[in-house]
């Protein structure tokens, strides 16, 4: 799931190899664009969040809906993208936007993607080699195989709330305080979907890198590895992390809801659950 900076040193310039820039900034959408220009790891192209990994904002779907999957394998194709190539991904060491590239091509049944361990702070600290060249590739052909059981569906996701099947369970991935609605910075309503249990997509990750195997499996010791996870946050994002994570523990079943918490409150009669009072509102 992951590469490291070392082996990433070696093979670069690989024409097996495609690298794409996922740096991102929620708080600043066009920063990753800013930041590439700058400088970036050498023949890597760049990907935005908004206009690459996600579609449009509508009524519904969330705060990052996911992209267009013709768009989105046909911008693969433009960069040289086939069903053999590796793909390494990365961000500033986050995890979150590399990831949503990763969940996006595994998604679409491409198997051969890599997160770059520590990101592009990690390629800065040793010292390797930067650029500003954009490059280009020859086109390929790339035929999507979707992957239905990585996702979970909205009404998947309502029926769940509904009927409180113990051996499905969802997990809200934003910080704690968020989830038991103390504050919320960027949704228009606080808490998290009812039953939902917390564990925090950051403790995931150790200064930019991933834990390991036995860490991760340490961390998420009190699961039920024969159950069914749902993973969310606030839009898709940060919850990919997560879904790593829990790939990594060994818990294989598990889906990722895309629009999370900001497609769940986008219907104004779904309940929300907060900590602070103990109680669901409608």
């Amino acid at each position: 799931m992951v590469k490291s900076v070392d082996w990433l040193k070696e093979n670069f310039e690989q024409d097996s190899v495609r690298i794409i820039d996922c740096r991102s900034d929620l708080k600043n959408p066009d920063a990753g664009t800013e930041w590439y220009i700058e400088g970036h790891i050498p023949n890597s192209v760049y990907f935005h969040l908004d206009k690459d990994l996600s579609n449009p904002v509508s009524e519904h779907g969330g705060r990052h809906p996911l992209p267009a999957i013709e768009e989105f394998v046909s911008k693969l194709e433009n960069i040289g993208v086939g069903k053999e190539t590796i793909v390494i991904a990365y961000d500033n060491g986050e995890g979150a936007f590399s990831g949503r590239l990763w969940w996006l091509l595994n998604y679409i049944g491409h198997s051969h993607t890599y997160i770059l361990d520590g990101g592009y702070k990690e390629w800065v600290k040793k010292d390797f080699p930067i650029s500003k060249d954009v490059p280009t590739f020859t086109k390929s052909t790339f035929s999507p195989e979707i992957q239905t059981h990585m996702i979970a569906t909205y009404e998947e996701v309502s029926a769940q709330v509904r009927a409180k099947e113990e051996y499905k369970v969802l997990i809200d991935s934003r910080e704690h305080i968020r989830y038991i609605g103390e504050i919320e910075p960027i949704d228009k309503k606080r808490g998290h979907i009812p039953g939902a249990i917390n564990f925090v997509w950051t403790d995931g990750l150790k200064n930019g890198f991933f834990l390991s195997t036995n860490e991760q499996r340490e961390r998420f010791s009190s699961l039920d590895p024969r159950n069914e996870y749902i993973v969310y946050c606030g839009s898709g994002i940060t919850a990919t992390p997560n879904y790593i994570s829990l790939k990594m523990a060994g818990i294989d079943n598990v889906k990722l809801y895309p629009g999370s918490f900001s497609d769940w409150i986008s219907y104004d009669e779904n309940p929300i659950e907060t900590c602070l009072s103990n109680k669901i509102e409608e």
